[in-house]
């Protein structure tokens, strides 16, 4: 692999002073100057420069010891442009397809303080859902300021439904960048589970878990939230229990007619949901403490070794939360995080905010 001449990078390296260090430019003036010439990578004018300040030197000297693969400005250049064309790359990929060793890989791309960032995965988004999600968010963070303890009487609940296989790992999957852009996978599938758990969140109290049935229709829930809950609710402080607010999504069982009279009827407009006094703004599990926090956190107690039996599977979601629930601390910190995903909602424009936590 030939690199680039001396006279080719001190003619970059002039360019990259006329630019006043911007490398963008540097690169224009170069491409006009020296048309015939191929067009080096921005990155390859910072390296030059970089170089030349640290070592007095275009390019870089060897050192003694064991031979190392030859790092050229040029191989930054390709490797960089293969980062440029595919941010999800391997460095093992990289390795193989300019045939030098992994750890120069490495060595380049933290030395362009290049990292790698796993995917996120969010749920989609439609154009309507951004109004309600802001008005949700500015609803809640103007309540605060009436009622500063809110976020500790809010009773958040959600099901959840579990298979052998429920969780999609998503380890390996990442981008190469300067800074963290967050990029997301939006996930616009579900899955048929044979366990349907609910579970509530309520100050520094798990509640539950409480196994539901496959199918859930407004009689059945309206059934548990007549029979089942009170009773699950003893061990909440009697003051947060008279002042307490009632929080679900907008599934088809929560909004049956059955369901908002119950909850009307009981918690008056202390309720959150689809229909109800407060409006859930739909497809949030962003501002929903089960799903930015408990379920991914669940699972991956349950799924530590494969399940292959229902009552195994229904034993490890009880020893889970009971795990979770002895855990100190972690229900604040989940707070913690739900005021600043209120502010970064809105920031965001009611879009996804994940770039802001």
């Amino acid at each position: 692999m030939n690199g680039y001449t001396n006279a080719e990078m001190a003619d970059m390296h002039y360019m990259y002073g006329r630019a006043d260090g911007n490398a963008l430019e540097a690169t224009r003036l170069y491409s006009e100057r020296f048309p015939n010439r191929r067009v080096p990578n921005r990155k390859t004018f910072q390296s030059i420069h970089q170089r030349l300040r640290e070592t007095g030197a275009l390019k870089r000297r060897g050192g003694p010891g064991r031979p190392m693969t030859v790092r050229t400005a040029e191989l930054e250049e390709e490797v960089l442009a293969m980062v440029d064309d595919d941010p999800g790359t391997s460095t093992r990929r990289m390795a193989n397809t300019l045939h030098v060793s992994n750890g120069t890989i490495w060595n380049i791309l933290r030395g362009y303080l290049l990292y790698s960032y796993h995917l996120q995965r969010v749920q989609a988004l439609l154009p309507d859902d951004f109004l309600p999600r802001i008005t949700f968010c500015q609803w809640v963070l103007h309540t605060l300021v009436r009622i500063p303890q809110l976020l500790t009487l809010i009773l958040f609940t959600d099901e959840a439904n579990f298979s052998r296989d429920a969780i999609m790992n998503f380890h390996n999957n990442h981008v190469w960048a300067e800074d963290n852009h967050h990029v997301v996978h939006e996930g616009r599938f579900q899955h048929q589970f044979s366990l349907n758990v609910w579970v509530g969140i309520i100050g520094d109290v798990l509640i539950g878990p409480v196994f539901l049935p496959a199918r859930l229709t407004g009689e059945v829930y309206r059934n548990f939230l007549e029979q089942t809950l009170p009773p699950l609710l003893e061990d909440v402080p009697l003051a947060t229990r008279h002042a307490m607010w009632f929080m679900h999504d907008g599934a088809p069982a929560h909004f049956s007619v059955l369901a908002r009279q119950f909850l009307t009827a009981t918690y008056g407009d202390r309720w959150i949901g689809r229909g109800g006094p407060h409006v859930w703004p739909a497809r949030s599990p962003d501002l929903n403490p089960l799903d930015y926090f408990l379920w991914g956190h669940l699972k991956s107690l349950v799924y530590t070794t494969p399940v292959d039996d229902v009552e195994v599977l229904r034993t490890r979601i009880l020893s889970g939360c009971d795990a979770i629930r002895n855990d100190p601390g972690v229900l604040e910190r989940v707070r913690v995080s739900m005021r600043r995903r209120l502010d970064s909602c809105i920031r965001a424009g009611g879009g996804h905010f994940e770039q802001f936590l």
